[in-house]
């Protein structure tokens, strides 16, 4: 049950920049939009939906942003018309990279995405290449600092009670990860508890990783940013682990 993780220690190591904090309404939009034209705009019947207006939550955004969102989504305002793909390809010392953008032009993103990994020390695969490396979860980061007191025990019986899958005990806190089906009840379980919560959403977790070392660590770590801040981009899965020493030294700690 217990352990160190790596994916976790480099998701919230890398502290994020302001030009990210300020694309978070963006990205959230882009979601929204999508889920309702997808699903429509209930978010009652529609789980990409609810998903998505917690991550609106989670950055405080604005109701009338929101409801702006749905509404071209479901079509009621004109809007951009968002397509979403997956790239897939490498990083430095063999690194998986899924890249998920969310985009008006699969050419430029494609060409965009190509580009960044080329000049990165990576380079684009073909799909399939790297996706079955992961495997979509929900996952939920629930930080020491902001649940004092919190025991293994008391969770362990919390977490069996919402419907995860597994729980792990950490340096800083605890991991709970779930299927992507129960996340939303998963997470509501956990907030009816008051607990709290760094990080919680629908991701792609690695089922394995590649250790990257010396100078490929601070490669990899700016190859990553600079797509997470690519305007198309929603987020980036990759497998990497990076030693606590190695991340503080790359990160100037």
């Amino acid at each position: 049950m217990s352990g160190h993780s790596k994916w976790a220690t480099t998701k919230h190591a890398k502290a994020k920049t302001d030009a990210l904090r300020g694309r978070a309404f963006t990205k959230v939009i882009k979601e929204i939009t999508v889920a309702a034209r997808m699903g429509g705009g209930d978010p009652a019947s529609n789980p990409s939906l609810r998903t998505a207006l917690q991550a609106a939550k989670d950055c405080n955004m604005p109701k009338d942003n929101i409801e702006r969102a749905i509404k071209k989504g479901t079509g009621e305002l004109e809007g951009v018309n968002y397509e979403e793909v997956l790239y897939e390809g490498y990083a430095p010392g063999g690194v998986a990279v899924m890249v998920k953008c969310l985009t008006d032009n699969t050419n430029r993103s494609v060409a965009e995405v190509s580009k960044i990994l080329s000049k990165g020390g990576g380079n684009m695969g073909v799909p399939g290449c790297v996706s079955f490396m992961f495997e979509t979860k929900g996952y939920i980061f629930l930080p020491n600092e902001k649940n004092p007191g919190l025991s293994e025990d008391t969770l362990m019986d919390i977490v069996l009670e919402s419907g995860a899958e597994d729980l792990k005990t950490l340096d800083d806190g605890f991991e709970v990860t779930c299927q992507p089906t129960s996340f939303n009840e998963v997470r509501q379980t956990l907030e009816d508890k008051g607990l709290k919560m760094e990080e919680a959403k629908v991701t792609n977790l690695p089922k394995t990783t590649v250790s990257v070392t010396g100078a490929d660590v601070a490669r990899v770590l700016k190859l990553v940013d600079t797509l997470e801040e690519h305007d198309d981009v929603q987020e980036v899965y990759y497998n990497y682990e990076i030693s606590d020493e190695d991340m503080e030294t790359a990160l100037g700690a």
